[in-house]
């Protein structure tokens, strides 16, 4: 497996155009573990990079990874230095103008996860007590829209701030991604627990240039084979230490 840096590469629209190449460049962040890092050797690790790994041997050809960011993945796809994004990227109508997204191989739930001795198990039972979230964030607006008026939120201004009040007893409880709760749960096992999961699914997909119709079924069914064979729930443990939510395996 090759570890690029973005350089210009043809436009490869097909299976059969990326076999003959011999080699699959895939944009995947490595700055967000557990999706993707990279290990005391130098190499790329992580949930993303080891989906990648799977398409190109399934394809046949070199795992390419090519690192991206946020602002930069969709750019690097639309001028051809990539030829795929697998970067835990969420579906979006404003993102499905620019890209063609495959179905769901990874997703985020917002629940609330607190002291295991805070009885909790609904929105409403969150009268009267203290939780922390990221202002502005997306578990804000569906704590707000679901919980009591007399909760007691308290805003920060990123995750590690929120998880720090948690873990010092500032907060009885937080509202976050559902990879962010087993995250904590590896830092303070037992401690914690999930009290409920808000209304909120994120469908994370992996995206290919429009109008490469033959190339987003073969992903697809790539995704498929993965899910039916248990491969990416084993994924999932290995990295996010949580199974794979379930509408993401109803996605095809």
């Amino acid at each position: 497996m090759a570890f690029l840096t973005g350089a210009h590469v043809a436009n490869a629209q097909t299976v059969e155009e990326l076999q003959k190449r011999g080699a699959v460049k895939i944009g995947t962040p490595l700055d967000f573990p557990p999706f993707g890092s990279i290990d005391l050797q130098g190499q790329p690790i992580g949930y993303d990079v080891d989906v990648a790994k799977g398409l190109a041997k399934r394809l046949g050809v070199e795992a390419q990874i090519v690192p991206v960011s946020g602002p930069n993945r969709i750019p690097y796809l639309q001028s051809n230095q990539i030829d795929i994004i697998i970067s835990s990227m969420g579906v979006t109508p404003e993102r499905a103008k620019q890209v063609s997204f495959t179905q769901a191989y990874a997703g985020i739930e917002i629940v609330v996860y607190g002291d295991k001795d805070v009885q909790v198990k609904s929105a409403q039972d969150l009268s009267g007590k203290s939780i922390g979230l990221v202002r502005a964030s997306t578990q804000d607006g569906a704590l707000v829209a679901t919980a009591p008026a007399d909760v007691k939120i308290q805003r920060f201004d990123d995750d590690a701030t929120v998880v720090q009040a948690l873990l010092s007893g500032q907060t009885e409880m937080l509202a976050a991604s559902s990879i962010a709760a087993s995250q904590i749960e590896q830092r303070a096992p037992g401690r914690f627990d999930v009290k409920f999961k808000l209304p909120y699914e994120q469908r994370q997909a992996i995206a290919i240039r429009p109008g490469n119709d033959e190339l987003l079924a073969y992903i697809n069914a790539f995704i498929v084979e993965m899910k039916d064979s248990g491969e990416l729930e084993a994924l999932s443990q290995k990295w996010v230490g949580s199974p794979i939510p379930a509408f993401v395996l109803k996605d095809r």
